[in-house]
């Protein structure tokens, strides 16, 4: 039998914290389901962490680290146009290919809103300095452009709010997205009449 390391604990506990929560929220997840996902106890988890917000922090920030690394992958060594082509076609493809970045993501956005509103603002704080690095990697492979870099992630919202909500590649609700990101269509999809419209920025 392979003994993990505590690090190697660490790692499998974000991983099924993000799976967790990305299923059931911050509220609908207990320690006692992520322990029993990585095979420990709940002792042993709380030897690795301090407690369950400090495992929710861990799991957010992956997930925007993950999310800031899969863009400037894409972009390495490209700008302008070829750039953000680049990122939005890998960004769609990352929601589409594992969904619970996408979920994560969402719970993150409640678990933030929630504890602001009880008055938790240092739980925020630390979600929103994640956030501004994810920010300021785009900022940077777009050349420094802020409005360019708005509409992206603009366009990156809005995109979590409708494959979260299940709208189809295809439908017509993605016609004004420029079209490196839209959702590619699965194998025999058919395409619903209107889904072919391309948006002013898409011909630029």
């Amino acid at each position: 039998m392979v003994r993990m390391s505590a690090e190697e604990r660490r790692e499998s506990v974000v991983r099924a914290a993000i799976t967790e929560f990305a299923r059931a929220g911050y509220n609908g997840t207990s320690t006692e389901a992520i322990a029993r996902r990585v095979g420990v106890s709940q002792p042993y988890l709380f030897r690795l962490f301090p407690n369950k917000q400090a495992i929710f922090l861990a799991a957010a920030t992956r997930c925007l680290t993950d999310v800031r690394d899969v863009l400037a992958g894409a972009a390495d060594g490209l700008e302008g146009r070829e750039a953000l082509d680049c990122m939005a076609g890998a960004y769609q493809r990352l929601i589409a290919e594992d969904p619970e970045k996408l979920l994560m993501q969402m719970q993150t956005y409640v678990a933030v809103a929630a504890a602001e509103a009880a008055g938790d603002h240092e739980f925020g704080d630390r979600i929103r300095r994640g956030w501004l690095e994810l920010w300021d990697g785009v900022h940077v492979s777009l050349g420094a452009d802020v409005d360019e870099t708005t509409t992206f992630l603009a366009y990156g919202m809005l995109a979590n709010v409708l494959v979260s909500m299940g709208f189809p590649a295809g439908h017509r609700i993605w016609s004004g997205f420029y079209l490196s990101a839209r959702p590619a269509p699965s194998p025999g999809q058919d395409v619903p009449e209107g889904g072919e419209g391309e948006s002013h920025r898409a011909r630029e």
